[in-house]
């Protein structure tokens, strides 16, 4: 199958936005899902949270940060060009429900696949607050999707260049003193919603966390996902990407996630 990309837009000189054909996934998926994409043969494997999906176009939204090699050769690509693979949808799809108010929070890139979560979570009938974070005001993305869904939308930016000046948890502990907060998602780098945890564990408040973690091949096989959760071994790319963000141990999870850092030079 040829996975085709329509349409591509810089958030950011390292973040890019692409729509890509691809029929049977975008029916098939629901929100919390991913797909593994590979731009040629015996290329890297990466994993990208489904952002969102048009059945009817038969398209879904992937968004991309360069960070090494083969996210760089993802972005490099263009209106015209193909993925040589897109696999999914992969995962456990996120179990929405009507619980009350739900706050979502997302840094960086993590708005992405925050997305569908927040749209489903309106649908179902719940009072959405989300609160999207980064250091500066240009790296947040996709604000105006963001606010269709919800019921009130919060800016925090490092440098104060937008909205409130402070950490994504300075935004939800506010939330979380003014009124009663029925869950919280939140998605994003690691030592975020590790402190995200932390914070809503003092408020008791049920926390709902999407991983992304070190993955070869997607189907729980190679062990590269591995996570503790509750004490137990679990695999993001199967019993995952969603966890209980009071149960991860996310300071194993960071040293995972430093597996393949270059050494520094004494």
């Amino acid at each position: 199958m040829n996975y085709k990309i329509i349409e591509k837009q810089y958030f950011s000189p390292k973040v890019v936005k692409f729509i890509v054909e691809a029929p049977d996934i975008a029916k098939a998926r629901k929100p919390g899902h991913f797909v593994i994409v590979r731009t040629q043969e015996g290329g890297e494997r990466i994993p990208l949270t489904i952002a969102d999906a048009d059945p009817e176009r038969g398209t879904i939204m992937l968004v991309v940060q360069s960070i090494g090699k083969s996210t760089t050769d993802i972005n490099n690509l263009q209106p015209g060009d193909f993925f040589t693979d897109v696999v999914g949808p992969l995962g456990k799809a996120t179990h929405i429900a009507k619980v009350g108010t739900v706050v979502c929070c997302g840094g960086g890139v993590g708005v992405a696949p925050l997305l569908p979560i927040i749209k489903a979570l309106k649908q179902a009938g719940n009072r959405v607050v989300s609160v999207l974070a980064a250091r500066t005001s240009d790296l947040i993305i996709l604000r105006e999707q963001v606010a269709e869904y919800s019921d009130e939308l919060v800016i925090m930016t490092d440098d104060g260049s937008e909205g409130h000046k402070g950490l994504v948890t300075d935004g939800v502990e506010m939330i979380l003193k003014r009124e009663e907060v029925n869950q919280v998602v939140t998605i994003g780098p690691a030592v975020m919603m590790k402190f995200v945890a932390l914070l809503t564990k003092k408020y008791n408040v049920p926390t709902l966390c999407s991983l992304n973690t070190i993955m070869v091949d997607g189907t729980g096989m190679c062990g590269a996902c591995r996570v503790t959760v509750g004490g137990r071994t679990r695999f993001v790319c199967v019993d995952g990407p969603e966890f209980d963000a009071h149960e991860v141990d996310f300071d194993e999870m960071m040293m995972r996630l430093r597996s393949y850092d270059q050494p520094k030079n004494k």
